[in-house]
């Protein structure tokens, strides 16, 4: 009888996000015929939740692929005995250099990559996938404005803007991107700044969390004075990343910040509709020595307690999934970086940055990074309720309200959700805020 290994995996919203997975997976249980991987997709906003449904009744599932904010979710979520639901993946490897004939692959992930799934010095889950946020630049209108090269800094950007706005027929606007929380992690992180204590909740739980840092209102306060001198273009909602996309494709704005896993299409999009798309790294706050940039994306979650067979084969599946031909084909296939400096070679050598430049900037980004806990980003409970109160901050900031007394207010708000989470994880249960963002 074939072992049945159950792995859930939050679905992304990209088209065919599992086709690629269960491709691999196949491939994986042709190698190992008595194994069965079963791939079931969920909703990421909706998978912690329904894991912890399933936990409760005693049948979580083998693997669970959890989004990178909810990383303090998975390390609180608990089973039915009331002890943690998953184990450290690097634990559960116990130092072996293959498991049934699958090399292990975890030492060679990307340092960056890597060291955003550290928990207390040790790997706590397994990258699926990694996305970082990068520059793109309508590089047509650079070159016609005079600039050789896409900005590297906040002035050098305001600078840009203002030169392609002056173009005869020049877009309206010089830059667009969205109000989502995960650019202010970003925004921060690059200038060395944590949003919370505890080395960012990386040492430790995190029990202080600060919105309105240095390093926060130095970001808005940028943010404003763009949107002031007509150079930033709001589009959308909060949280809305289509609009600030689709004003960079029609060229009403000259640049956009967008997610790495996206790059290649907008790229293309671009090609398309006459001009070209460049990728560099986020413009950095020239005045503070630059950290580097966080990775998101999704982590395979590995349930304690499982017995050996299925442990192992869940551990194997999954270094199938890390293997430089794997990692490089889901690259290939859906823009997601190469989570390993093998696949990152092996995109190399077969001239693939070469034909396709725009998807290098992102892995360089990361490479470039300090591995300081700033630059590793924040493990915190409710980090969607978090974002939320960032987002609807510099809303009002946009609408004319003072940056220091907006994030203050988010800052005293944040607390109270950090608080509430905390309360909730200290008589062992899972805690019930649940969501992700």
């Amino acid at each position: 009888m074939r072992t049945v290994i159950s792995v859930w995996i939050a679905e992304h919203p990209l088209p065919d996000y599992l086709g690629p997975i269960r491709r691999m997976a196949a491939d994986f249980e042709a190698a190992h015929p008595d194994l069965r991987i079963e791939i079931t997709g969920h909703g990421f906003r909706e998978l912690p939740a329904e894991v912890a449904r399933a936990a409760g009744r005693g049948e979580p599932p083998d693997l669970a692929e959890y989004y990178a904010t909810a990383t303090r979710l998975a390390l609180d979520t608990r089973a039915r005995s009331g002890a943690p639901l998953f184990t450290p993946i690097e634990r559960a490897v116990g130092g072996r250099a293959e498991i049934l004939g699958e090399p292990v692959v975890l030492a060679d992930l990307e340092p960056a990559v890597r060291g955003h799934y550290t928990y207390r010095g040790e790997l706590v889950a397994a990258p699926a996938t990694a996305t970082t946020a990068v520059l793109l630049s309508n590089a047509t209108l650079l070159r016609a404005a005079g600039i050789d090269a896409p900005p590297r800094t906040w002035e050098e950007l305001e600078r840009a803007c203002a030169a392609v706005r002056a173009l005869p027929g020049g877009p309206p606007h010089g830059v667009s991107w969205a109000n989502h929380g995960w650019l202010f992690q970003q925004a921060v992180a690059g200038q060395g700044g944590l949003l919370a204590d505890h080395d960012n909740g990386r040492a430790g739980r995190a029990g202080r969390v600060d919105l309105a840092s240095k390093e926060l209102l130095a970001y808005a306060a940028w943010w404003r004075r763009l949107h002031a001198e007509g150079h930033y273009l709001r589009a959308g909602e909060p949280g809305d990343w289509g609009p600030a996309l689709g004003a960079f494709l029609g060229q009403r704005v000259a640049f956009t910040i967008a997610s790495s896993v996206v790059a290649g299409m907008i790229a293309e999009r671009g090609r398309e509709s006459g001009f070209e798309v460049t990728a560099s790294p986020l413009p950095h706050n020239e005045s503070l020595p630059r950290a580097g940039h966080l990775v998101s994306g999704q982590a395979l979650w590995l349930t304690d307690g499982l017995p050996p067979e299925r442990r192992d084969g869940a551990l194997a599946f999954v270094q199938h999934l890390l293997s430089a031909g794997n990692a490089a084909r889901w690259h290939r296939e859906a823009g997601f970086l190469p989570v390993t400096r093998a696949a990152a070679g092996l995109l190399e050598e077969e001239g693939w940055f070469d034909r396709h430049p725009v998807h290098r900037a992102a892995t360089a980004q990361l490479r470039a990074a300090d591995g300081s806990p700033a630059a590793l980003g924040a493990v915190l409970g409710d980090f969607a309720g978090i974002q939320d109160l960032m987002t609807q901050a510099m809303a009002r900031v946009l609408d004319g309200a003072d940056p220091d007394d907006c994030f203050a207010e988010a800052s005293r708000r944040a607390q109270g959700l950090l608080d509430a989470y905390n309360a909730d994880c200290l008589d062992g249960r899972t805690p019930r805020r649940l969501s992700v963002g």
